[in-house]
């Protein structure tokens, strides 16, 4: 653990430096309708923004940018239901290396066409009789591709932590910070950056209630898993957080896990919509609906991290039509 979480913010700076120039500054948005409803000053950290729509553009490109000259010509591979394969893809294609990306065949039909476009060759799979990380194992070992997983990665979470630093260098001071949750890795990069930058503002982690591992994780202190659980917010599908890395950092750095109901999710995107105009896939509006439903009572000031924003018009239709 000791090593693990040494030297872990000066990752994260040094992951912004990387990133100048290639990841946007996204910008930070409040609406005086949300501060009267939940009764604190909220600050909306807008990744939905970020280059591929979404955070993942992050930890994607501070990964890869580090790839020695062998695994860049060797080639990368990952699984990802969206926003990490579109981020994989972009970089590859701005970096001059090849990508493959373990995609289910129940993924947004948005994120697998903009992977495609990206120039990113797709492999498909079923979630029901295999998963992406066995697939995604046999590929690495049988063309010696370099392996980036969406979250469970050094590299990734220094990436990823760089919304959150942002962040803080923008408002300054934050009495709490509310960050989705699927594999763990904007979460935990975004402790770290609290940690370091404001060490009172508490770090909650939002999930969906059908989509609840990391949260029985937090609770129990062991490693807790579901299978592909049926939320809408389909960036929160993962099995499990990171056994190697973002599980030590979540136990060690986060403060408190929530989950919220598909209603408030619904809720949180329509809300986003209309009274901000905001366009924000369900994964992203989590914190959003923590502080609507009242599943985190927000106080003095407080940050969301909207994560992405990558969502079909069938699926925003079916929302804004509930």
């Amino acid at each position: 653990m000791t090593k693990l979480t040494d030297h872990m913010f000066e990752r994260i700076r040094a992951a912004k430096k990387r990133l100048s120039g290639q990841a946007h500054v996204t910008p930070v948005m409040t609406s005086r309708t949300l501060d009267e409803r939940v009764g604190a000053a909220v600050f909306l950290k807008c990744e939905n923004y970020q280059r591929v729509g979404a955070f993942k553009f992050r930890g994607a490109y501070n990964a890869m940018v580090q790839l020695t000259d062998e695994d860049r010509r060797r080639g990368v591979i990952t699984h990802s239901s969206g926003n990490h394969a579109q981020a994989i893809a972009l970089v590859g294609r701005l970096l001059g290396i090849p990508t493959t990306i373990v995609m289910p065949d129940d993924a947004p039909a948005i994120k697998r066409a903009a992977t495609k476009a990206y120039g990113a060759a797709i492999v498909e799979y079923d979630p029901a009789e295999t998963t992406r990380e066995e697939i995604s194992r046999n590929l690495e070992q049988r063309h010696g591709y370099k392996l980036i997983p969406p979250y469970d990665h050094i590299d990734i979470v220094a990436g990823q932590g760089t919304a959150a630093l942002e962040l803080f260098e923008k408002v300054k001071s934050l009495d709490m910070l509310l960050v989705p949750c699927g594999g763990g890795g904007l979460l935990s990069g975004s402790a770290i950056a609290a940690r370091n930058s404001v060490a009172k503002c508490r770090v909650i982690g939002i999930e969906p209630e059908l989509a609840d591992d990391a949260t029985r994780s937090f609770q129990s202190g062991r490693l807790q898993t579901v299978k592909n659980p049926p939320t809408i917010a389909d960036g929160t599908r993962t099995p499990s957080l990171g056994e190697q890395v973002t599980f030590p950092l979540v136990l060690k750095y986060v403060d408190d896990m929530q989950t919220v109901t598909e209603a408030a999710i619904i809720e949180a995107v329509k809300f986003l919509f209309y009274r901000m105009k905001l366009v924000v896939e369900p994964s992203g509006a989590l914190g959003i609906a923590a502080l609507l439903s009242g599943s985190v009572r927000a106080r003095g000031r407080a940050g969301v991290i909207i994560s992405g924003g990558n969502i079909d018009g069938a699926t925003m239709k079916m929302i804004l039509d509930s």
